[in-house]
């Protein structure tokens, strides 16, 4: 027992496998009383490498195992010999990113840089090769190796807006500007148009999901003056500002004055089918007043009834001539000389 309360052994295994491991504390001068602490753990022996993968950034994200994308990534492995048995051991690492890039080092701790987002896993193969004296004093290499892994999910921070409209509107003109969102979606926007250029609070705006790194924005200004659009943006990660003036001015047609020439045609149009009503209505009285018979009717009764109403055979016979041209006329015609 040391005085430090502490006691420390090193144990070589020479075939692998998991060992329990005792440990129980007595008195010092009573080896054979009952124990005042006890302790117990299971030692797993492997003849590969042991040691961890760890990754770190300066930015750290409230997700396990998310990072950043453009932002440097710091992987290490560190490798776990408390007994100082490889510390004449040569390392090489092979590293494998998941995104298609592969590099070989012989230093432990790497730095990359993923542009875009997903989640990929590091894979590293560490090889260890040292000289070692066997008992017939030769000198012979040994090598152990290690395959180790860690998963990572990449998200992108939302950098910025960029808004694409313009700066000088007229009144009742639609105006259209275009969102693009430095980030990756989803996001929720939400806008105001305020008079100045002031952060949106909570609760201020409605939000709109957007499931792309566009969007578009539309609005009719009515009234003249000086406009700001106030704009936030925001992921699982990140949130952002942006605003954008805009000057409204008069419209140099307003719709007021579309008003008198409409209200003007249409008066014309009901003043000209009210005409044409009443003009119908008025023929039609004098139809029903004055009514005559229709043509035929009329040449009929001359010639069926012409001898009933004519006072002489000789005006019937005329009207028969008149009417048929068959019969020759009631009169010659005399030829004159002049001598």
């Amino acid at each position: 027992m040391e005085k430090g309360l502490s006691s420390t052994i090193r144990v070589v295994g020479h075939v692998p496998g998991e060992f329990p491991v005792s440990v129980w504390v007595t008195a010092a001068d009573c080896w054979m009383c009952q124990p005042v602490a006890r302790g117990f753990v299971v030692l797993p022996i492997t003849e590969f490498l042991v040691g961890d993968l760890v990754v770190t950034q300066n930015t750290s994200l409230p997700w396990p195992s998310s990072y950043l994308t453009k932002t440097v990534l710091k992987v290490s492995f560190l490798l776990h010999d408390p007994s100082n048995f490889l510390k004449t051991a040569l390392f090489l690492y092979s590293w494998d990113f998941g995104d298609g890039t592969q590099m070989v080092t012989e230093d432990s701790v790497v730095y990359y840089n993923y542009s875009i987002i997903g989640t990929f896993t590091v894979k590293l193969k560490v090889v260890a090769e040292w000289e070692e004296v066997e008992p017939d004093a030769t000198r012979a290499v040994k090598q152990k190796t290690g395959d180790f892994s860690a998963s990572l999910k990449l998200q992108e921070t939302l950098r910025g807006i960029q808004v694409l409209g313009p700066t000088l509107i007229q009144t009742f003109q639609k105006m259209t500007m275009t969102l693009n969102f430095l980030g990756s979606p989803p996001l929720t926007v939400c806008w105001r148009l305020k008079p100045e250029c002031l952060p949106l609070e909570e609760g201020e705006c409605h939000p709109v999901s957007v499931a792309s790194t566009a969007y578009n924005l539309t609005h009719t200004f009515r009234d003249p003056g000086d406009y700001c659009f106030s704009i936030r943006a925001e992921n699982i990660i990140s949130k952002t500002h942006q605003y954008h003036k805009i000057q409204v001015w008069p419209s140099r047609i307003q719709p007021a004055v579309f008003a008198f020439p409409c209200a003007t045609l249409i008066t014309v149009m009901l003043a000209f089918i009210m005409y044409m009503t009443l003009r119908n209505a008025t023929q039609q009285k004098d139809m029903v007043e004055n009514p005559e018979p229709p043509s035929g009717v009329r040449c009929c009764c001359q010639m069926c009834c012409g001898p009933f109403l004519l006072e002489t055979p000789s005006e019937y016979l005329e009207i028969v001539r008149e009417n048929h041209g068959l019969l020759p006329p009631l009169y010659k015609s005399v030829k004159t000389y002049t001598v």
